[in-house]
């Protein structure tokens, strides 16, 4: 880009962030070389003028994507009817990480919940595919983020490429928290977004111990994209009060049950 005479380099900068931010809310998420032709500037400019901006974008995983910020999620939480419930489920999910672990946290806004309870100074690994996790683990001191890149996909802010599966299979994981948009005792957990699916199943294939964790809407839901049956799951954290209707198809099945702050 050729800088205009008499402009500032911080007007540029912001000349620059305003087509980023129309390009992105226009097409999704950009590639951070697309975005450098884009603005005909180099990558690591586009990098600094990022870093440097206070405003609505970020670079994650290689992308120039919105960045959502503490604000705008605690908003979406209290919009979700749901959101008491998912933060029971989130509490006692996470009571058994310890120092030192290395966790993978799915996406959804239940992952939200649960990242968001993780204690701040507890030092841990933690590795995720999505922007709503990555932006709340990145702001904790004492942990080292691990986020796998690949194809935006807006509907749940998260990634998918076949390069980031293989890397999470060579992956050591102590424990995976996963989401699920359904929990149904016959044909499993499940969800609504197909390009999950061959993520989640390869964390649950890796990880020593798998942790379903779900608010009480989901059981007896069935979503379209099944990924698991819930034999394959070392827990299933149920978060608010499920009435005995919804709890009897899972009673030969080991569920906690949270219905209050422990």
């Amino acid at each position: 880009m050729t800088d205009i005479q008499g402009t500032n380099p911080s007007d540029m900068r912001a000349l620059r962030l305003q087509k980023l931010q129309r390009a992105v809310e226009k097409g999704g998420a950009l590639h951070l070389k697309e975005a450098a032709e884009l603005l005909n500037v180099s990558e690591m400019t586009v990098r600094r003028d990022l870093a440097a901006s206070n405003g609505v974008l970020s670079c994650l995983g290689g992308y120039v994507a919105p960045q959502p910020t503490g604000k705008r999620y605690t908003l979406e939480r209290e919009m979700d009817q749901h959101a008491r419930d998912k933060r029971l489920a989130s509490r006692s999910a996470i009571a058994s990480v310890k120092a030192g672990d290395t966790i993978f946290i799915d996406c959804g806004t239940t992952m939200q919940s649960l990242a968001d309870c993780l204690p701040e100074d507890l030092p841990l690994s933690v590795i995720c595919y999505s922007m709503n996790i990555a932006t709340i683990v990145a702001r904790r001191p004492a942990t080292q983020l691990m986020l796998i890149g690949g194809l935006y996909h807006p509907s749940s802010q998260s990634f998918s490429s076949e390069e980031g599966i293989a890397y999470l299979r060579k992956l050591g994981i102590n424990k995976a928290f996963i989401s699920a948009g359904g929990v149904h005792p016959v044909r499993g957990a499940s969800c609504s977004n197909f390009h999950e699916v061959a993520i989640k199943t390869a964390v649950i294939a890796t990880a020593m111990e798998n942790i379903l964790v779900v608010d009480s809407s989901k059981l007896g839901s069935l979503k379209p994209a099944f990924f698991a049956g819930l034999d394959g799951f070392a827990r299933v954290v149920v978060g608010g009060s499920a009435s005995p209707e919804q709890r009897k198809p899972f009673k030969h099945l080991s569920f906690d049950y949270v219905t209050k702050a422990t």
